[in-house]
């Protein structure tokens, strides 16, 4: 890959204009949080089960993340990779879990594909995306819009804004759950023997 502009001032331009890109996407994403999220919220609190996190490519890994800091704040949870899933992971949801599929054009193919079969499991289904009118927003029981319009990247290709949005949103959601539980710093620090954590209970 041939380099196009190697100066210094053009590697601060480019680095900057991608922070800021993404720092106005989460302030128009925190001034649109409206009472969908308040529903996603009382959702996850009153689910009898466990969360599960659907996405795949780029947001497969913020699902990841979403469902180890689910987890560690009092709310079991895991991650369910939609291709795995149709071939025999959809064992692991029952009727009492809460799936959260990650999806920014709300049109990914493997995931539409395990949503009919989710339905007839009896979980619920909440979708965060960009698109209202996507394939996968129509299947689902609430959707949480990130607001994203384009992405960092000036080709608007590279899965950038859309992710940081997404990543902000399920951290909202698991703060938010999280002091709704009564979250304490001991009981945080229980789901954390080991590390630096650990070492200061």
């Amino acid at each position: 890959m041939a380099i196009v502009n190697n100066t210094e001032n053009h590697y601060l331009k480019s680095g900057k204009n991608v922070i800021n890109a993404e720092a106005e996407a989460l302030v128009t994403l925190s001034s649109n949080l409206d009472a969908t999220f308040v529903s996603a919220v009382e959702m996850i609190l009153n689910c009898a089960g466990r969360i599960g996190f659907c996405s795949i490519g780029k947001p497969g890994y913020i699902g990841r993340k979403l469902a180890a800091s689910f987890s560690s704040t009092g709310t079991p949870s895991f991650f369910l990779h939609p291709a795995e899933a149709a071939h025999g992971d959809l064992g692991m949801v029952i009727k009492d879990d809460l799936i959260i599929i990650l999806s920014h054009s709300g049109s990914s193919e493997e995931i539409i594909n395990i949503i009919p079969i989710i339905r007839k499991i009896g979980a619920k289904l909440i979708a965060i995306t960009s698109q209202n009118e996507s394939p996968i927003a129509k299947l689902v029981d609430l959707v949480l819009l990130t607001g994203v319009k384009k992405e960092a990247d000036p080709n608007g290709q590279i899965p950038t804004t859309s992710t940081i949005a997404i990543l902000s949103l399920g951290d909202a959601l698991a703060i938010t759950v999280s002091q709704a539980k009564g979250l304490t710093p001991e009981k945080f620090r229980f789901f954390h023997p080991g590390g630096a954590l650990g070492k200061n209970q």
